[in-house]
C-alpha cells in the first residue's frame, strides 16, 4: 500500500480523488441523498407553481369568456327574433290599414280598434318599451 502511494504522480492523486468524489456522489444518489447548495430544486418549484397558477387563471378566464360569448349570443338571437315578430305585426298592421275600406276616413272607433291591437301586440313582443303596461309598472 506504502509503495502505491509514493508511486501515484500528482495527476494520478488527482485521478483518484476524482473516483473517490463520483463513487462518493453516486452512492449517495442510490441513498437518496441529494445536495443543493443553491437551493435549485425549490426555485424551479416555485416557477413551476407560478407557471401552473397562471394557467389555471387564465383557463379559468378562457372558461367565462366562452360562457359569456354564448350567453351574448343567446340574447342577440333573442332580440333578433323579437325584432322580426314585431317587424312582422307592423307589417301585417300597415298593409290591414292600407287596404281597408275606411283608410282615407278620419279615426273612427273601428280603426282605433285596430291600433289599439297592434299597440297590444308589440307591447306583448316586448313589454320593457315604454308606453307598455309592464314599462309603467301597472298592469
Amino acid at each position: 500500500m506504502r509503495a502505491l502511494i509514493r508511486a501515484l504522480t500528482p495527476l494520478g492523486w488527482l485521478v483518484l480523488v476524482g473516483a473517490l468524489v463520483l463513487l462518493l456522489a453516486v452512492a449517495g444518489r442510490g441513498l437518496g441523498l441529494t445536495w443543493d447548495p443553491f437551493n435549485l430544486q425549490q426555485r424551479r418549484l416555485a416557477v413551476a407553481d407560478v407557471r401552473a397558477t397562471y394557467a389555471e387563471s387564465d383557463a379559468e378566464a378562457r372558461r367565462l369568456e366562452a360562457a359569456g360569448q354564448g350567453q351574448q349570443a343567446a340574447r342577440v338571437e333573442i332580440h333578433h327574433r323579437r325584432t322580426l315578430a314585431v317587424e312582422r305585426a307592423t307589417v301585417a298592421a300597415v298593409t290591414q290599414a292600407r287596404s281597408a275600406e275606411d283608410a282615407n276616413d278620419p279615426l273612427d272607433l273601428v280603426r282605433a280598434d285596430r291600433l289599439r291591437a297592434h299597440d297590444r301586440e308589440l307591447c306583448r313582443l316586448a313589454p320593457d318599451l315604454d308606453g307598455c303596461a309592464a314599462a309603467s309598472g301597472s298592469s
